[in-house]
């Protein structure tokens, strides 16, 4: 419900334009605990931001109310500010409102949190704690979690089965199937994202820039996966591409690493394609680096699914002792040059639009 002494925000019929998220220029927001006036590059147009706020100085309590109060359908982007505070809920954004922009005050201060998984009755479709069909979705300085827990099997903290969307600055947390990179294309930059099993999985053309990946401990017996792609047929242009990233495991998991081994990806169907492409992996990763799905039908899997690294360094990025498939494959440059975000998911056509940084090539 509205507060009666908070911004009042405009009708959906006299939205008007407001067509690029503001930069690192235009507002101080950081990391660091941020400020309570949406971002402060906002102040000329508080009525044209939805305002969240947990303590109900804004228009909404809830991000949800905030989504749904949306314009459906709409051309123009729709900036939903969520003020600092935790948001224990489940929030859908359907395919008929594209364009929701989400922007927080820092991703150590601004929280949407839930905890449906598969074990509660849920799928594992349905169990995301944000769940983003609308083209054009933007986030930036959130976290998104999923805290159901190991025990509690799949359980996705972010799904996003949308064209055209970007998550900038966020934490993504959550244990077995934390990111749900469903369909079409997409774009993750500087980004943290913890899971224990398959926890960067699905088949969407997905390019993670400049990203934090960390590897959690799992329960006994089991064994970490950070990707699970799902490509079925070789026409399809998908994949998961990790650029630039920091492949890193907990405090506690590190510590355990003698015997709890650690993947780089396991082949969800059979043409699956995951990349790494000049990042850092740390020595918990097991020197096979790869790891079969369980499955009767491999052999004709490891052929036709397609692993590539190129240009790493860290200790768990020597390639000497990698899976023998013939789908592996130590990448030269020009391999490389086709998972780019030019190459790849054409982002220099729609990615400037949203003041993200982003890398254009190698």
């Amino acid at each position: 419900m509205l507060s009666s002494d908070s911004p009042q925000p405009l009708s959906p019929s006299s939205w008007s334009l407001n067509s690029k998220i503001l930069g690192d220029n235009d507002y101080d927001d950081g990391n660091n605990g941020g400020d309570d006036d949406g971002g402060a590059g906002y102040e000329d147009d508080l009525s044209e931001t939805i305002i969240v706020a947990a303590d109900g100085s804004g228009n909404f309590t809830s991000v949800q109310e905030g989504v749904d109060f949306a314009p459906n359908n709409s051309e123009f982007r729709t900036f939903i500010y969520v003020r600092k505070g935790v948001y224990e809920e489940n929030v859908e954004i359907p395919s008929y409102k594209p364009n929701i922009v989400l922007l927080g005050d820092g991703s150590d201060v601004t929280m949407i949190t839930g905890n449906r998984s598969v074990a509660d009755g849920w799928t594992t479709f349905r169990s995301a704690t944000v769940a983003v069909s609308g083209e054009g979705f933007l986030a930036r300085d959130i976290t998104i979690a999923n805290t159901a827990g190991p025990e509690k099997a799949q359980a996705a903290a972010l799904r996003i089965n949308a064209d055209l969307t970007a998550v900038y600055r966020c934490n993504i947390l959550g244990y077995q199937d934390t990111l749900y990179v469903h369909s079409f294309r997409q774009f993750y930059r500087e980004c943290n994202i913890y899971g224990t099993i398959d926890y960067i999985f699905g088949n969407a053309a997905v390019v993670l820039q400049g990203c934090t990946i960390v590897s959690r401990m799992p329960l006994p017996g089991q064994y970490t996966v950070i990707t699970a792609q799902s490509r079925v047929m070789p026409s399809e242009n998908t994949g998961i591409v990790l650029q630039n990233c920091t492949v890193l495991a907990t405090q506690e998991l590190n510590g355990n690493k003698s015997r709890v081994r650690s993947y780089l990806g396991r082949p969800w169907r059979p043409y699956a394609r995951t990349v790494y492409i000049e990042s850092y992996i740390d020595e918990f990763i097991d020197p096979k680096g790869w790891i079969k799905w369980s499955s009767n039908d491999f052999d004709d899997m490891q052929n036709s699914l397609y692993y590539g690294e190129f240009g790493n360094r860290g200790p768990g990025s020597i390639t000497d002792g990698r899976v023998n498939w013939g789908g592996y494959h130590v990448m030269d440059y020009y391999d490389a040059s086709n998972f780019t975000v030019h190459e790849f998911i054409v982002g220099e056509q729609w990615l400037d639009s949203t003041s993200f940084p982003y890398d254009e090539g190698i």
